[in-house]
């Protein structure tokens, strides 16, 4: 992948995406404007901004947000975790976010067994919010712990139809898992913990998805990358995922945060 010197600054030590943020969560309330221009300063290219559907006040931070700063972007919607407080006018409100012009996915949304959340409700609630991104032509994003075999038979039974396809968030799958959704027109995104001593399975599956499918993300303020675990995450940490998923492919991290840059703006066919 060729770029020109004008596309490839050369104060950027390589070009990021952070495909997965909560810069809503109260960690950032006393610098949130800090660390977007901390982040842009290191390469930052997209930001997708993740917001509560069922709490305005996360709704609100996110939009002004977006619409403050170029290159932002969001979603929204019920996750596994918060599945026993949904409500139909949660729902509703999904068509009027969708009319915002940066909301570009529902989600995140899914399945979580690793807690003792209710598995009944949260199908529920994730066939709910299919339903709905389906009417809003609208892709997903998938949380998904410890549930790979029932998230896979519901997106072939609900979703993989639309064509629309998804971003599988944090993923913590197998291969096997990630190759039956790339199926269903999904991107595998990979955040912090593929950093971690401890995560050779993780990037074993890391080495086998094709450059066209990976996504980088930060799930900050959660899953601070090596050398920053224990500390708040923040999106300009994305670059340690850029470069260790570089080093599982063989590839210099500048060309490895080109094809994240690249595979974000072709999913959400975005132009700068």
């Amino acid at each position: 992948m060729t770029h020109s010197a004008a596309e490839s600054p050369h104060h950027l030590t390589f070009p990021l995406v952070d495909s997965h943020a909560h810069l809503d969560a109260p960690d950032f309330d006393g610098d949130r404007e800090a660390v977007i221009a901390r982040a842009q300063q290191a390469g930052l290219r997209y930001l997708l901004l993740v917001a509560d559907l069922a709490r305005a006040e996360s709704l609100r931070t996110i939009a002004d947000l977006t619409d403050r700063h170029d290159g932002l972007y969001w979603a929204a919607g019920i996750d596994p975790h918060q599945a026993t407080s949904a409500q139909e006018e949660h729902f509703r409100s999904l068509a009027k976010l969708a009319e915002h012009p940066k909301f570009v996915a529902v989600g995140e949304i899914g399945l979580d067994y690793y807690y003792d959340y209710p598995r009944d409700t949260q199908k529920h609630v994730l066939i709910r919010q299919l339903e709905l991104a389906r009417e809003l032509k609208l892709p997903i994003i998938i949380h998904c712990r410890d549930a790979w075999a029932d998230v896979r038979a519901m997106i072939k039974s609900h979703w993989t139809s639309t064509g629309l396809g998804g971003i599988l968030h944090c993923f913590t799958g197998a291969r096997e898992d990630a190759f039956d959704l790339m199926d269903s027109g999904f991107l595998v995104s990979f955040a912090g913990n593929l950093t971690f001593k401890k995560a050779e399975s993780l990037r074993a599956a890391a080495r086998e998805i094709p450059l066209d499918r990976l996504l980088t993300e930060t799930d900050c303020p959660y899953l601070a990358p090596v050398p920053y675990r224990g500390k708040r995450n923040e999106p300009t940490y994305v670059r340690e995922v850029t470069r260790q998923l570089a080093d599982v492919h063989h590839l210099g991290e500048e060309e490895m945060g080109w094809h994240a840059v690249a595979n974000f703006e072709r999913f959400f066919h975005l132009r700068r």
